[in-house]
């Protein structure tokens, strides 16, 4: 053979696999845009089914931006540990000051505030709504603070109570104290509600997988006789299921948008309340919503459900139908 007759077959080799490929592309085209016609022709039910399929991915989609806000708001509150220190009532307010000098220029120490007896005393009576009983005191019962920050990074809880142990050392201490327990039980709270969330995901996942498989058991029932027709002229199961498929996909891509769009407008009218409440803390608080990132895993989760669910129940019930 020679070397023109065995460049000619190559090219023919090549011009048959292209031709393949080719024919590949236009029946996965033909069945994507198909599929689509089929759910408009539907759209109420079509919109039902979807509206369910969003409501299932919204849920723990939710309960997750909810999570993540909180955590937002305690990790602040974590970076806020102080510690009270009390100091001794004999002690003079010039050693009191050259303490906090000296604290402030440690390494594990990022802030130290000094409050004086009148300081505190006048905080006290300011907020307490007791000074006419406080003017009654022959002396001020309040001993000087030191209000004390921890560097933050690494164990925040480790250094602060490395830190603790430090302060209530020193000759000039008589207590110190910080109460941080909450924040931590807020956190195992937090902890505990993230399992649940993924535990209600996994539930939903496999309501959507039903819902889904359901939706496209019926679609092959209304299209019994045309699968029994494509059957009798030689189609195979993998052309035939090929357009129930993409219905899964489209399902699960509506889906996917749908809830992505309920949970952008649950936060935008939780938005003005949430900053009116910020605001009655002297405080800024923004919600945050999903990210891009996220988005698209909300979305491309709401696609495999849809084709998973629809391959499950092509699989199941087209071996069942056969031409009479």
């Amino acid at each position: 053979m020679t070397k023109i007759q065995h460049r000619q077959r190559g090219i023919g080799r090549m011009d048959v696999v292209k031709h393949l490929i080719t024919a590949w592309f236009l029946h996965h085209a033909q069945a994507f845009i198909f599929s689509l016609g089929q759910l408009c022709r539907n759209p109420l039910a079509s919109l039902l089914t979807a509206s369910v399929i969003g409501i299932s991915l919204a849920l723990p989609a939710g309960f997750y931006v909810i999570l993540e806000n909180t955590r937002r708001i305690s990790s602040g509150w974590e970076g806020l540990v102080q510690i009270t220190a009390f100091l001794k009532m004999d002690i003079a307010e010039d050693r009191s000051r050259k303490l906090a000098t000296e604290l402030g220029k440690q390494q594990d120490v990022a802030q130290v505030e000094y409050i004086s007896r009148d300081q505190a005393l006048a905080e006290y009576r300011q907020s307490s709504g007791f000074g006419e009983a406080l003017d009654a005191l022959e002396d001020n019962p309040l001993p000087a603070l030191l209000l004390v920050r921890p560097r933050p990074g690494g164990n925040p809880e480790q250094a602060a109570a490395i830190l603790l142990d430090q302060l209530k050392a020193l000759p000039e201490v008589d207590n110190a104290q910080y109460d941080q327990q909450w924040v931590r039980r807020l956190n195992a709270m937090i902890l505990i509600m993230q399992r649940v969330v993924y535990i209600m995901a996994v539930f939903l996942g496999m309501a959507v997988l039903l819902i889904i498989g359901n939706t496209i058991r019926m679609l092959i029932y209304h299209r019994r006789s045309e699968i029994e027709v494509a059957k009798l002229f030689g189609a195979t199961d993998s052309f035939i299921q090929r357009p129930f498929l993409y219905s899964g996909v489209w399902y699960g891509l509506s889906g996917g948008l749908l809830a992505w769009l309920l949970i952008s407008a649950s936060l935008k009218l939780l938005e003005k309340p949430v900053g009116h409440l910020a605001e009655l803390y002297s405080g800024k608080f923004d919600l945050a919503g999903l990210t891009s990132a996220e988005a698209l895993v909300l979305i491309g989760s709401g696609i495999l459900l849809g084709l998973v669910g629809s391959w499950i129940s092509v699989s199941h019930h087209l071996r069942a139908i056969e031409p009479a």
